[in-house]
């Protein structure tokens, strides 16, 4: 087969975003999305409501894939599926449908790490937009929800993680903080919004010491509550008269964290290549900070676009293709976990 046309179909569905995308090779032919806002209500995604939610979604969410691909499904080479890490009943939606219409098709199916997607990410082709991936060996700033990861690529599919989080992850650390301060449900990106109004050093937080390139964002976290509560003792107005400077004071800290690790990655490597992805590589105070920081350590940085950030599965049938030519299938065998180390 030419490698040159090879057809894969992606299907991400880890936690409450049911996705579907169809590549040719690295260039994407079609991405969607099917989210699910039933979980606003409760202030976090509820595992059994968002696997319910992909039962209803994944079949009109591929055949609309496909359509807007142009190609049907008998064309595919390929189906790559999130096996892990992730919610376990949403994963198995994902994982059961691929592995049937795998076998229906009989064609290879290929499992993906998601954490490993979101590094390759960046490796997406956008037909008409120009191509800029990174070059090997890079270093990866993995921020999400769930995982804070610093990871050294050393090709498409060799990867280490030289540092990770010891208990929350950082975009845990901004949802609860929002939830703190009674924003909703997401409230990663209300802070982010609200921290742009605000002053950085209107409070300050201890930083943790966290051993090697390791992060923990725990204390922290609790840092903050603490300075809420006591606030609103004092005021009951606290939150809404501080909310701009609450918000970037614990961003520009937590930010202040993550780059200050970067830094020290960078040093001990020797690699100026520098990336992020992740959900909160979508933070406008990220960005700001690492492209200030790339100027001043000569870094040549690369930041994904903002569809790339949040999960997708453009990034999963990226990371199928390069699979594919190593011939990396997996059995139908195959079931879902809800750890997937890297």
């Amino acid at each position: 087969m030419n490698d040159r046309s090879v057809k894969i179909l992606g299907i991400e569905s880890s936690c409450d975003d049911t996705a579907a995308a169809v590549f040719s090779n690295y260039t994407m032919l079609s991405s969607v999305i099917a989210g699910q806002k039933v979980h606003e209500d409760y202030g976090g995604v509820v595992p059994e409501l968002a696997s319910r939610a992909h039962q209803q979604n994944i079949v009109p969410v591929v055949d609309v894939a496909l359509q807007k691909a142009g190609i049907k499904k008998e064309e595919l080479d390929a189906i790559a599926f999130t096996r892990g890490p992730g919610l376990m009943g949403s994963l198995l939606v994902g994982v059961s449908f691929a592995k049937a219409l795998g076998m229906a098709l009989n064609i290879p199916l290929i499992e993906i790490n998601h954490m490993q997607a979101h590094v390759l990410a960046h490796f997406i082709e956008t037909q008409g937009e120009p191509y800029n991936a990174p070059s090997f060996p890079f270093l990866c700033l993995t921020v999400s929800g769930g995982h804070t990861q610093i990871v050294l690529v050393k090709s498409h599919l060799e990867m280490e993680v030289l540092g990770q989080t010891m208990d929350d992850a950082a975009g845990e650390a901004f949802d609860k903080a929002a939830k703190i301060m009674g924003l909703p449900y997401p409230g990663g990106p209300l802070v982010d919004k609200y921290a742009q109004a605000g002053d950085t050093k209107a409070f300050s937080f201890p930083i943790p010491k966290a051993p090697e390139l390791n992060f923990s964002f725990s204390g922290i976290k609790t840092s903050f509550l603490y300075l809420v509560r006591d606030g609103v003792k004092a005021n009951p107005d606290f939150i809404n008269v501080n909310r701009d400077n609450l918000c970037a004071s614990f961003q520009h800290a937590i930010i202040s964290i993550l780059l200050d690790k970067l830094q020290q990655a960078s040093q001990q490597t020797g690699i100026k290549g520098i990336a992020i992805a992740g959900g909160v590589s979508a933070n406008t105070g990220l960005r700001k900070e690492l492209n200030t920081l790339a100027i001043k350590r000569g870094w040549k940085i690369h930041i994904p676009k903002m569809a790339y950030c949040t999960d997708n599965a453009a990034m999963i049938a990226v990371t199928g293709y390069y699979k594919f030519l190593k011939k990396e299938f997996t059995s139908v065998d195959v079931v879902p976990t809800a750890r997937y180390s890297l």
